[in-house]
């Protein structure tokens, strides 16, 4: 049986050593903190969406009784060419909660649940066109779902 369980773990990391070393697996974003991804936030030029042409509506509640899974929203079909939508939790241990890349004739719509660790701002951002938009929420994470 021990033998099964070492072939099975060679094949599992030789593959994905294979990934990582063809630059398939590159993880750089996802184990940044949180000043980290300020940092990289800023300098790509993500600025806040207002009312207008390159806005869209980011639904999150606001307490979430359950951390291990925090409704989100992202309705960015209004807005032409959307090639990435993430969200990004501040707080969290590793900041970047999804990412999703879309192409061709996908529309801007997303909706995912995301693990919170605690009280936290959630930033979406949306790159449509070149550029990144960012709308933020604080999303308070309760124990017990009590309220408190």
């Amino acid at each position: 049986m021990k033998r099964r369980l070492f072939l099975k773990s060679a094949m599992a990391g030789s593959a994905v050593a294979t990934a990582v070393g063809a630059g398939l697996l590159t993880p750089t974003m996802v184990f940044a903190n949180s000043a980290d991804f300020k940092a990289v936030s800023d300098a790509a030029g993500a600025s806040s969406a207002g009312a207008g042409k390159g806005s869209f509506k980011f639904k999150a509640p606001k307490i979430a009784e359950n951390g291990a899974v925090v409704p989100m929203t992202v309705d960015a079909s209004k807005m032409d060419g959307v090639t990435n939508i993430s969200f990004f939790v501040v707080n969290n241990s590793t900041p970047l909660a999804a990412s999703f890349n879309l192409s061709g004739a996908a529309t801007g719509y997303v909706s995912t649940r995301i693990k919170m660790g605690k009280t936290s701002p959630v930033e979406a951002l949306v790159t449509a066109g070149g550029t990144t938009t960012k709308v933020a929420q604080e999303v308070k994470v309760t124990i017990g779902g009590c309220g408190g």
